[in-house]
């Protein structure tokens, strides 16, 4: 309803545009008419809203006016994209969304603290890709046990038995992008989660 709206809205503000082009170019409609072969009570019906803008009557147009076709509709105004992500701690680790519109995949950036608990792997349905932007990460799959350094990126189907962690030797942080499933099971909030402050 809301994209119908935004279209309704662009099309009724397409007859004030086509008035005051014209009138900067100090042209008539007659001069309009013999220009773009839209007959003159066309064009005066499109410039009060009477009648409905369409491709066949804006096209020459523009060419006359020499300007683009987004210009006379007026495209939506872009959003602002920056994403703003609020720091939660999850199991002692601090995580940051880093989309924040619903689809396919999420991304999150994940500080885990030195000290994380031992492997307790899951599975569940889904892919998941990895990447170590500092520190060591130590990433247990099916039966292999690997570390990840900085710079380093994994791949996995997460059907398999998996966990991720530190090595201990410090925290790490890991750039995580997953679907909707791994993102419910990775993103398991416990009652005692907490919003972490700027300085976390």
């Amino acid at each position: 309803m809301a994209q119908f709206d935004d279209i309704t809205a662009a099309l009724a503000a397409v007859g004030p545009r086509l008035n005051r082009l014209r009138t900067q170019r100090g042209m008539s409609l007659s001069q309009l008419s013999g220009l773009t072969g839209i007959s003159r009570s066309t064009l005066s019906r499109l410039e009060v809203g009477q009648r409905r803008p369409s491709l066949e009557l804006l096209l020459p147009i523009v060419r006359v006016y020499g300007i683009p076709l987004d210009e006379l509709i007026g495209g939506p105004e872009v959003a602002d994209p920056r994403v703003r992500p609020t720091p939660r701690r999850v199991d002692g680790s601090v995580v940051l969304a880093l989309t924040r519109e619903p689809g396919p995949l999420h991304t999150f950036k994940t500080i885990i603290p030195p000290d994380r608990s031992t492997p307790d792997l899951c599975t569940h349905d889904g892919y998941e890709w990895l990447y170590v932007l500092s520190g060591q990460l130590r990433l247990v799959l099916a039966d292999q046990d690997l570390v990840l350094e900085a710079g380093e990126a994994a791949e996995f189907d997460t059907r398999e038995p998996h966990w991720f962690g530190a090595t201990g030797a410090g925290p790490v942080e890991v750039l995580n992008i997953l679907g909707p499933q791994g993102e419910r099971i990775h993103m398991r909030v416990k009652r005692d989660v907490e919003i972490v402050g700027e300085g976390a």
